[in-house]
């Protein structure tokens, strides 16, 4: 790719999209990051421009995009909710939805040659494991529809336009700089406290991607036109049972009381979620580089350096 290449990540200061931006900033993008909330100085990227704008607002989306072009677009743009419709689902369908329905329109398409999307496992369900590319989605959540809905809407776009869109299917990311209020970072935490701390009994069988996986499994998705139109687990395809992972981190780190059983199971949550990778290796010639082992202690590693 030319060192001119004008990449805009929506979603960019977080997890997943501020390794984005630094990876990008490393091969000489041109970058630009859309936020709905102005990103403080100390967590930006050198060498980003940013743009605070929230995509579920058109007008104000407009605006901001006007006479602007981008060769590039990654749309991590969004947040993880898995509430009931009742509880909230209209508002998360209208981030993830109409979110992406205002991107397509407001960005200019005639410079465009990739946009990539940033799907989720959870369009899955409760397919039977290992999930593969070509099970009919089963949304059990507001959040799992807007991304299905999101799947079939640009999956339109390419068959009848030629869009230029790869869908990326993401399996459970992990790894340094995640929330504190995801899966992982909690269990490490309450392991370093050494406290007593709740769990389900930990049957469900998940299948974890280190976060420069997924990165990588990005930029593999930008070179080439080959996998446009396709949707693209990205994953280690490796089924690993949510005790055994907590067991895990409390081995490495030595301490830590996890109480099996005390939290019940979600509705309709999925006990068997890990993913059928071939597509992956065949179209993006991508494979994850990162062992479990060697991917948490990189995270734990880090949740100690940065634990209060």
């Amino acid at each position: 790719m030319e060192k001119s290449d004008r990449l805009l990540i929506v979603g960019g200061t977080g997890f997943i999209g501020r390794s984005v931006a630094i990876e990008a900033v490393n091969r000489r993008f041109d970058v630009s990051i859309i936020s709905k909330n102005h990103c403080p100085k100390l967590k930006q990227v050198k060498g980003v421009e940013y743009i605070a704008v929230d995509i579920a607002k058109k007008k104000d989306l407009l605006i901001e995009l006007k006479d602007r072009t981008f060769d590039y677009v990654i749309n991590l743009g969004g947040y993880i909710d898995h509430c009931n419709y009742f509880d909230g689902g209209d508002k998360v369908f209208n981030v993830h939805f109409n979110g992406i329905v205002n991107l397509v329109n407001c960005i200019d398409k005639n410079n465009l040659k990739g946009f990539i999307q940033i799907g989720s496992s959870d369009e899955y369900g409760n397919n039977p494991a290992p999930q593969n590319e070509i099970q009919r989605e089963l949304p059990i959540s507001p959040y799992s529809f807007a991304k299905a809905a999101s799947t079939h809407f640009l999956q339109m776009l390419f068959r009848t336009e030629k869009y230029p869109v790869v869908i990326l299917r993401p399996f459970l990311v992990y790894g340094p700089e995640q929330g504190d209020n995801r899966f992982i970072p909690q269990i490490i935490k309450g392991c370093l406290d050494n406290q007593k701390f709740p769990t389900s009994k930990g049957e469900q069988l998940r299948d974890f991607c280190f976060i420069d996986d997924i990165v990588q499994a990005i930029f593999c998705a930008l070179n080439g036109n080959i996998a446009y139109g396709e949707v693209i687990n990205i994953a280690s395809g490796k089924p690993v049972p949510i005790k055994k992972m907590i067991d895990l981190i409390v081995s490495v780190i030595g301490s830590g009381r996890p109480q099996f059983g005390q939290i019940p199971y979600r509705k309709g949550e999925n006990m068997s979620l890990y993913a059928d990778i071939t597509k992956a290796k065949k179209l993006l010639n991508w494979s994850p580089a990162v062992g479990l082992e060697q991917g948490l202690e990189e995270t734990i590693k880090w949740v100690k350096s940065n634990n209060g």
